[in-house]
């Protein structure tokens, strides 16, 4: 079906020529658009994450003031010197830290051991910490307060709780007043990470210290013995200034970095986008122009299927009508002409059949005129060789009685007869057809006496041409019946042949009684009627020598007539040379 029809072809390559280079552009601009989604999401969240970053900054530094805020009560230091404090004074020191612990939602403990006389002030949310004695406070021993850090993370009833260490020094002097110590819940920290990740696709971890000791995630499903970065399953590999790819929880994608320090003490926050999440957006333009380009393609199916049908319809129209005329009917189909090349070729295509309906056509009459003249020829019931036969007898006679004159007539009447009744050639050269009308002018001649005179003159080179066989005999025949026998004096005939730029030009000249305007218009009007032939009744005369070269020439064949009565008429026959005559 593909190797036979057009209509096919057309919409497959057409179909190709659009489909391949949308594919290859969907994966070029998936690729390119994927790769810049990423730089851009990577930038962008690295600028997220450094402001957050500086937001949980803020708030640490919020908490470390705080811690410091001891140092601003002139009556609590000088408390926290006594070695012995009374009653009022411990109210006032307990007060201290629960205003400490109730000054922001998320303090859960406040704990403070005093360097100077011992004594142990707490205070403990017991919403979250229902048993005091699970918390694990620092050493009694105030050697062991250098060990501890400033800030780390413990675990409580399952939770992780920032814990800040503060030694009371009363500066300048290198004195330790005490240990202050906080124990906060991460919901601060939590609703400012919060506004950094999609918690649908995204997570977050911070770590604090060089260790990497983790302070929030937001993955709450994490064992909470997990606390160190090593022990969270962050495959990184290929490192890159700010960000990192690898994998994490099964899931391949990039992990974007951001460290920085408070006091000294490193920060790091780390947040793992998969690679799905990345793609989205870039799969979400691939699909959008996916389905502009379905429907530009459906457009251009469309328009292609338009075209090539436009395209074919025409061509199988043209293969009925060749089918048509292989059969012999040249009545092809009517169409609107094209201006395109399709147009042009079915123009060509109809101007050739009617052409070639006219070649047969002519061929076809000039058949039956033939056959017509040979009918003729068969109904005089003459036998062509026993008249011939018969005129030498009739010679041989005249010769023995010593009439050569006699006999040079009838030898010119045997070849007149000899080469009008060869009904085997059509086309003769000009040279045999003056040699007829030579024949046939000198029985004339010798009929009228001294009324006929007559001169033929043709150039050398007009005797080769091939031309129909008796157009000559018919209209010298027509000036001496219609001027000669007509009229009363001198009858001369001239004959004219030439050749000129392709063409042969015959004139014979009369000076008899001519035609009158009328009678000339009358030659024009049955000149043009089909089948003239018919209605001839009488040899072949003018009309029909006219009518026989048009159809051997068509209408490059021209003729005229010019007629002024009793002094000149001319008949004038312009014919084509053709080699193949």
């Amino acid at each position: 079906m593909y190797k036979r029809s057009l209509f096919i072809k057309l919409l497959v390559w057409s179909l190709l020529a659009t489909t391949i280079p949308f594919i290859c552009s969907n994966l070029i601009s998936y690729r390119s658009t994927s790769a810049t989604l990423q730089a851009n999401m990577i930038e962008l969240n690295r600028k997220t994450m450094s402001i957050g970053m500086e937001n949980v900054k803020k708030y640490l530094e919020e908490l470390n003031q705080l811690s410091v805020s001891w140092y601003y009560d002139q009556n609590l230091m000088e408390y926290l010197w006594l070695e012995k404090t009374n009653f009022q004074q411990d109210m006032y020191i307990d007060r201290q830290v629960a205003y400490l612990m109730y000054s922001r939602p998320e303090i859960k403990v406040v704990n403070f051991h005093s360097g100077i006389s011992g004594q142990k002030y707490a205070k403990f949310n017991y919403s979250v910490l229902s048993i005091p004695q699970q918390l694990q406070l620092p050493s009694d021993h105030k050697e062991s307060w250098d060990n501890l850090r400033a800030y780390e993370m413990q675990q409580l009833n399952g939770n992780r709780y920032l814990t800040i260490n503060k030694k009371l020094i009363d500066y300048p002097k290198p004195n330790v007043l005490g240990l202050l110590s906080m124990y906060i819940s991460l919901d601060e920290i939590g609703r400012l990470s919060r506004q950094l990740f999609d918690p649908g696709q995204e997570s977050l971890f911070m770590f604090m210290n060089g260790s990497g000791e983790l302070m929030y995630t937001s993955r709450e499903a994490l064992d909470a013995s997990a606390i160190q970065q090593s022990e969270l399953g962050l495959n990184i590999q290929d490192e890159q200034p700010g960000y990192q790819y690898g994998e994490y929880n099964g899931k391949k994608g990039v992990f974007i970095i951001v460290n920085d320090t408070f006091y000294e003490m490193p920060l790091t926050m780390i947040k793992f986008i998969p690679s799905d999440f990345i793609n989205q957006a870039a799969q979400k333009t691939l699909d959008q122009s996916i389905a502009i380009q379905f429907i530009a393609l459906a457009f251009i199916l469309l328009f292609t299927f338009i075209i090539s049908y436009s395209t074919i319809t025409p061509i199988k129209r043209l293969i009925r009508n060749m089918t048509r005329v292989e059969i012999g009917q040249f009545d092809v189909e009517e169409f609107k002409t094209r201006e395109d090349e399709i147009g042009i070729l079915e123009l060509r295509f109809q101007t050739m059949v009617r052409n070639l309906k006219e070649m047969i056509i002519r061929e076809y009459e000039q058949r039956i005129e033939i056959s017509t003249a040979q009918l003729k020829m068969l109904q005089a019931q003459i036998n062509p060789h026993f008249l011939y036969n018969t005129l030498q007898s009739i010679g041989t006679v005249a010769l023995r009685h010593g009439v050569e004159e006699i006999n040079d007539k009838i030898f010119q009447l045997g070849s007149i007869l000899r080469y009008s009744m060869d009904f085997n050639t059509e086309t003769v050269y000009l040279q045999q057809e003056i040699e007829h009308i030579e024949d046939y002018l000198s029985l004339q001649e010798n009929r009228f006496k001294h009324k006929l005179s007559y001169t033929i003159h043709s150039e050398s080179a007009a005797l080769k041409v091939r031309v129909p066989k008796m157009i000559l005999q018919p209209l010298v025949e027509n000036s001496i019946i219609h001027g000669i026998e007509s009229g009363t004096g001198m009858g001369t005939i001239h004959l004219d042949m030439a050749l000129d730029s392709g063409w042969l030009t015959i004139h014979i000249t009369d000076n008899g009684k001519g035609m009158d305007y009328n009678e000339i218009e009358q030659v024009q009007l049955r000149f043009n009627e089909p089948n003239v032939y018919k209605r001839e009744e009488g040899g072949i005369g003018l009309i029909n020598v006219l009518q026989r070269l048009r159809l051997k020439y068509g209408d490059q064949f021209k003729w005229h007539i010019t007629s002024t009565p009793y002094d000149k008429t001319e008949i004038s026959l312009i014919i084509p040379i053709q080699e193949d005559l």
